[in-house]
């Protein structure tokens, strides 16, 4: 089974779509899900979804550990003629995942307790993102 979630982005910070891909899944069996974020300047995780104070700080820590490139410490870089936030937002998605790999027993995902899946934005500006879902059931092998 091969499906696309869209999600529309605000601007930097997480999306979870947990219940998304949850309703995906019903109904389907064992097997293994694999999500794909389709562009160079989103991510994806696997976060803790109890505290929102989880999302922002990880927003807070990643706009510090890479800010804009108008910031005096990122005069290096080169690709600034998309705005201060593109190159910034390339690097955070090399540095986090942009694909999960996530086990599903009975249609349901085997994700803990406070985990939930969500889309990282890294750009400034709203945007809408495709993450491409692949599911493969388990064939008893």
């Amino acid at each position: 089974m091969q499906d696309t979630f869209h999600i529309a982005t605000r601007g930097q910070g997480l999306y979870e779509f947990t219940p998304d891909v949850a309703g995906l899944l019903a109904g389907q069996g064992d097997g293994l899900l694999t999500l794909m974020v389709r562009h160079t300047s989103c991510s994806l995780l696997i976060q803790e979804n109890a505290d929102p104070e989880v999302q922002s700080d990880l927003s807070a820590y990643f706009s510090r550990l890479v800010p804009p490139s108008d910031d005096p410490s990122m005069r290096y870089l080169r690709h600034t003629y998309e705005g201060p936030d593109d190159m910034p937002a390339h690097i955070k998605a090399a540095m986090m995942p942009v694909s999960l790999s996530i086990p599903v027993q009975r249609g349901q995902m085997r994700l803990g307790t406070w985990q939930g899946i969500y889309l990282f934005e890294h750009r400034d500006a709203p945007h809408r993102r495709e993450v491409a879902a692949y599911f493969a059931p388990d064939r008893g092998l």
